[in-house]
């Protein structure tokens, strides 16, 4: 087998190989290089070396590129999704749709490249003035497991677009769809160099990118402890970063709510992905009027739900991404019980059986009677295990949906416009959803406040954070 990395091609007697586990069986299917600090090297000087071409280009040129692209992962997204499920887990019908929607930010980007121009601003009889952006120079992406192609895409293509060259790291986890898009973009015309691909521990190449003092911005997107480190680091080369470091979004259900939509939006929120998705659902805030309704409905289609192999289409959720995040997941519930912090309604275990085999599944879990210390309720949790608190009113909703460091997204389930507004403009959050959670289209600017992070993928302001102004002045 060989592999692209660091800008050049390794063999598998060249270096250590990181193997890459399918979670649904616990069998490895593939194997990445364990890259070093050399291979960053390499990858920042082919990035370098690529640099000054790639810039030259035209916004319009670059794009045409990621719409080829686009165009490409179309054409394969089947296989693409495949590889996607069975190196992650999810079900295959939502990595079809992942892979849909990388492509969906490479068109976005791809379409907007005409219009992404300098400005000309007349100054009257002080003369006039011309603001152009430019790139930054080399950049770096760090990238997590959970969404790999979806975040992928978020963080390349406006980096692209730019003219920024690139440093990809992806998970260990799971690398493979990454190198298959990447290697997708180079066969659509991208230059030898433009984009590098490191594969290996967060430790070594992570922190090696981030060290770097050629690269001068970071994206980042992965826990908080490891981003604060992110930006202690990049700080002392005056990196430019973006940080987006989780959340624990509250789902708001009022007492005026389509109850039907609300219990459905509730387990696609918290489920899909095996709750492995930093914008899921994971604190449920329910009005007293309408809770024992809910709860009834909600428990019903949750027993409903069948876990498995994310390949059988009869599955509704498949398994976490590995033996750590099942431990996690294990030792949050273990802690609920123990500490009497709340009663779990229903799941709470670790699926038996021939079926299962060596796969990490988890049940579904619902917990009710939580107590304000809950753990569950404090801490990110990376799993499918949702906790229900009922709220007399909506000061006490919001004040609970604000009592966490994170600030990433919320959801209101409502008719009324008065509750809407004080949601979205006192939830401490980057983005509100009214009556949906999770979607993020390309054209809208998505990010955290508190500690879920720190600046924004998506949209034209994506763009923006990969160049600088530089601006001239004319005195006629």
């Amino acid at each position: 087998m060989q592999m692209r990395i660091g800008g050049k091609e390794v063999s598998s007697a060249d270096e250590r190989w990181i193997p890459v586990i399918n979670p649904a069986t616990g069998e490895e299917i593939d194997r990445v290089p364990e890259g070093t600090l050399y291979e960053v090297d390499d990858a920042v000087s082919a990035a370098h070396s690529a640099f000054d071409g790639w810039a030259k280009r035209t916004t319009r040129e670059r794009g045409s590129i990621l719409f080829h692209a686009a165009g490409m992962v179309r054409e394969h997204h089947q296989e693409l999704a495949r590889l996607l499920t069975m190196e992650q887990g999810k079900l295959l019908r939502d990595s079809v749709d992942e892979i849909r929607g990388y492509a969906n930010i490479l068109e976005f980007y791809a379409g907007i490249s005409g219009a992404m121009q300098g400005e000309y601003i007349n100054l009257g009889s002080s003369g006039d003035a011309l603001v152009r952006r430019e790139p930054l120079g080399v950049c770096g992406a760090i990238i997590p497991w959970n969404m790999p192609a979806i975040i992928m895409g978020w963080k390349l293509a406006p980096a692209l677009l730019a003219g920024n060259t690139m440093v990809f790291k992806p998970s260990s986890n799971a690398p493979l769809t990454c190198l298959s898009l990447a290697s997708i973009l180079e066969r659509s015309g991208l230059p030898e160099g433009v984009l590098n691909v490191v594969t290996g521990k967060g430790e070594i190449v992570g922190e090696g990118m981030v060290r770097h003092p050629a690269i001068r911005k970071i994206s980042f997107t992965g826990d908080r402890v490891t981003g604060g480190r992110v930006r202690e680091l990049a700080g002392s080369h005056l990196k430019e970063i973006t940080l987006e470091l989780g959340g624990s979004d509250p789902m708001i259900v009022w007492k005026d709510a389509d109850i039907g939509k609300a219990v459905a939006g509730a387990v696609r929120g918290r489920f899909y992905n095996a709750g492995q998705t930093c914008t899921a659902v994971k604190r449920l805030y329910v009005h007293h009027d309408v809770v024992k309704e809910f709860i009834t409905r909600l428990r019903h289609r949750v027993e409903e739900l069948k876990v498995g192999n994310g390949m059988d289409p009869a599955v509704d959720m498949g398994p976490l991404s590995g033996r750590a995040q099942l431990d996690r997941v294990i030792s949050f519930v273990n802690t609920v019980e123990r500490k009497g912090q709340g009663t779990i309604l229903t799941g709470g275990g670790v699926p038996s059986g021939p079926s299962y085999g060596k796969g990490f599944f988890y049940f579904p879990t619902l917990v009710t009677d939580t107590v304000p210390e809950c753990v569950l309720l404090e801490h990110e949790v990376f799993g499918p295990v949702l906790p229900i608190v009922p709220v007399p009113d909506l000061e006490t909703a919001i004040i609970q949906a604000n009592s966490t460091r994170y600030g990433l997204g919320a959801s209101v389930w409502t008719r009324d416009l008065s509750v809407i507004r004080e949601v979205f403009s006192s939830v401490a959050a980057g983005v509100v959803w009214v009556n949906r959670h999770l979607t993020l289209p390309p054209e809208i600017p998505f990010g955290g406040v508190k500690e879920s992070g720190m600046g924004r993928e998506n949209g034209v302001s994506a763009y923006q954070a990969y160049t600088r102004t530089k601006s001239l002045f004319i005195n006629w």
